[in-house]
């Protein structure tokens, strides 16, 4: 029998965790992303994850047949949940390509400052993917670096833009508000609103955009 999960409870809930699964399962998930983004995928146990959880080793196998598999899915489940945010950000954001840049690096940013830890995963453990899984998340993350240079290709070709440079500038703006995981804390000097208001800015200078006076 797995022990109470309320003796060791996970210190937050995950984008990889969704409403439709097992209370177990969402526990073990948001587990892993604690205990992965601590210690490494390499460093991390199975044992490790179920003593996060507060379950015993054997119910984590009910759910999960290995750790490669819970660091697929933890990666797998934030992309979907980035790319389908993004998706819906350009959708509400109309044809103005300032508006839609703002709107895509504030889903960025967004997403990572509200789950840093599997932001670091995304950015850290991708390599230890193994290949079936590897190309998956790869694919998916190619889906919303192609968003952003879909944008900032726009607002060039329509002049709003200036950047000699389109898909450069929009790769590195993908990875500027991807390292905000790295160094941002709710704690920290800057909100997570200002912190996005200041990389919206950023953003906008990188691509060139000169508002009218």
């Amino acid at each position: 029998m797995p022990r109470s999960t309320e003796k060791n409870p996970p210190r937050a809930m995950s984008f990889a965790v969704r409403e439709t699964d097992d209370k177990v399962a969402a526990t073990l998930i948001t587990a892993a992303v604690a205990t992965m983004a601590a210690k490494g995928y390499h460093g991390t146990s199975v044992r490790d994850i179920a003593s996060e959880a507060g379950v015993a080793v054997g119910s984590l196998y009910n759910y999960f047949g290995s750790k490669q598999e819970l660091l697929a899915l933890i990666l797998n489940r934030g992309l979907d949940a980035l790319v389908e945010e993004t998706e819906e950000a350009l959708l509400a954001a109309g044809s103005d390509p300032v508006d839609r840049l703002r709107a895509i690096v504030g889903v960025h940013v967004g997403q990572h400052t509200k789950a840093p830890r599997e932001s670091l995963l995304g950015n850290s453990e991708l390599r230890s993917l193994e290949p079936q899984h590897y190309a998956v998340v790869v694919t998916k993350r190619d889906v919303q670096r192609r968003m952003f240079d879909r944008v900032v290709v726009d607002g060039v070709d329509r002049g709003v833009f200036t950047t000699k440079t389109p898909v450069d500038t929009a790769r590195f703006i993908v990875s500027a508000c991807t390292a905000v995981a790295g160094w941002f804390h709710p704690d920290g000097p800057l909100t997570a609103q200002e912190v996005t208001a200041r990389y919206q800015d950023i953003a906008l200078d990188a691509v060139g955009y000169r508002q009218d006076p």
